[in-house]
């Protein structure tokens, strides 16, 4: 089960900058230049058995993401997979959701960034399945978001970047305050996107379709998903999705680090059953991160 408490007030370990401090004590000054300025990113990862889940594909994708954003971190990726198990080990856990996060410090204040010294931590607790138990079984109902991703040209969308968020916890917000799981974005062209945290992917007589991954990230829990069903010999088509095609599919499901594999019963005014194939490709990808956790 998740903790409930609140984040800033638990036990624990949590590294920070190069060391382990204790949780309670990983804090930053309310001035750090990614709390007004959005310069800051992170990963979501899952440790299975003791080991994170293609850990350094997420730590790849870190770096990367700084990258983009003209940050560029002091630890290589082998520091930030090894700093990853440390923290695991730590906190004794084996199965955990971990998050890393890098971030531009308080040196300097305002939108220039020069002389801000980036920054590293990582967190890990236990947590479960990200939609609840009952999501599983039923399928999660989403909203339309009022929201749509932006623009490569007007955003760095291929960059796990905390601003990109903004939007997401928005569309969520109005989403539960609507009596729904979670929301379907669009992109600004008007075409299926994903959920505010997750990839989507839609079933139709036995095809798998899936929204080319060209304003949002190309998870790595997409790409695992995408593999296990062409190894069953299951056809996956990356391609633009419009909504009014939406209501041609048979199943609907999400992937996310976080969610894993998720059915939905519902977007909006369209309805989806919770299939077999689906279900069959989320035990496939439970089995596969519960019985080999390799970076390959």
């Amino acid at each position: 089960m998740s903790d409930q408490r609140s984040f800033d007030d638990r036990d624990g370990w949590i590294w920070f900058d190069g060391k382990l401090v204790p949780w309670r004590e990983a804090n930053i000054h309310v001035l750090t230049h990614a709390l007004h300025y959005a310069s800051s990113v992170f990963e979501g990862q899952r440790a299975y058995a003791g080991e994170v889940f293609k850990l350094t594909e997420h730590s790849t994708r870190l770096r990367k993401s700084a990258s983009i954003l003209g940050m560029e971190l002091p630890w290589s990726v082998e520091e930030i997979d090894q700093a990853c198990r440390e923290t695991l080990a730590a906190n004794k856990l084996e199965d955990a959701y971990m998050r890393p996060v890098a971030w531009r410090g308080s040196e300097q204040m305002g939108v220039t960034a020069a002389k801000a010294t980036p920054h590293l931590a990582i967190a890990c607790w236990p947590w479960g399945a990200y939609f609840g138990e009952e999501a599983i079984r039923k399928g999660l109902r989403l909203d339309i978001s009022p929201w749509r991703r932006p623009a490569p040209y007007t955003a760095p969308t291929d960059s796990k970047a905390s601003g990109l968020y903004m939007i997401c916890t928005m569309a969520r917000q109005v989403a539960e305050g609507r009596g729904y799981d979670d929301a379907l974005m669009f992109d600004w062209r008007g075409r299926v996107a994903e959920a505010t945290g997750a990839n989507a992917f839609f079933i139709r007589d036995g095809v798998i379709h899936t929204p080319t991954p060209d304003c949002f990230l190309d998870g790595i829990t997409r790409r695992t998903v995408m593999d296990l069903a062409r190894r069953r010999g299951i056809e996956v088509v990356e391609r633009a999705i419009w909504p009014e095609e939406l209501e041609s599919f048979e199943q609907f499901f999400l992937t996310g680090s976080a969610a894993e594999v998720t059915p939905v019963a519902e977007a909006g005014p369209w309805k989806f059953e919770v299939g077999d194939l689906t279900m069959q490709l989320r035990k496939d990808y439970l089995d596969l991160v519960n019985r080999r956790n390799s970076n390959s």
